[in-house]
């Protein structure tokens, strides 16, 4: 085990800190839509997981301030991508929604970052496969954090 306070120990922190940036980095380059920022599939993907959300359920899940959320959402609204409907429990809240069209560019990333990610997981080692498998909730909990 490696002293959290060694040089050794601040190189490997940094090196899979990097690793991380970049594996996310790559995979925000399978899309389908050259069109739509990474914020504003960020919003689309939180939709498709969770329903129809208010803009500050959005800004709270997305780690943004309520105008920064509000463009996002109106840039969305302007291509047809969401919809803003009233809430059925109180008509005074809005709810923002997936279009169909939302609807495509969030499965077909989807299906294009699976694929590419399965192909360079194929390529790995089964013990490589066993080890990202194990640290998946590890790597998780520390984006959700």
């Amino acid at each position: 085990m490696i002293d959290p306070s060694t040089p050794e120990h601040l190189a490997s922190a940094d090196d899979l800190r990097i690793a991380v940036m970049r594996l996310a980095r790559r995979m925000r380059l399978e899309r389908v839509d050259g069109d739509v920022s990474d914020g504003q599939l960020s919003v689309l993907f939180v939709l498709a997981k969770h329903g129809p959300q208010t803009l500050g359920s959005l800004s709270d899940i997305d780690r943004v301030s309520a105008p920064s959320m509000t463009r996002t959402v109106n840039a969305l609204v302007d291509a047809g991508l969401v919809s803003r409907s009233a809430a059925p429990d109180d008509g005074r809240k809005v709810l923002i929604d997936l279009t169909d069209s939302g609807t495509r560019i969030v499965d077909t990333t989807r299906e294009r970052r699976a694929a590419w990610f399965d192909t360079h997981l194929a390529g790995l080692s089964p013990e490589d496969r066993r080890t990202l498998l194990e640290a998946a909730p590890i790597i998780r909990a520390l984006a959700d954090s």
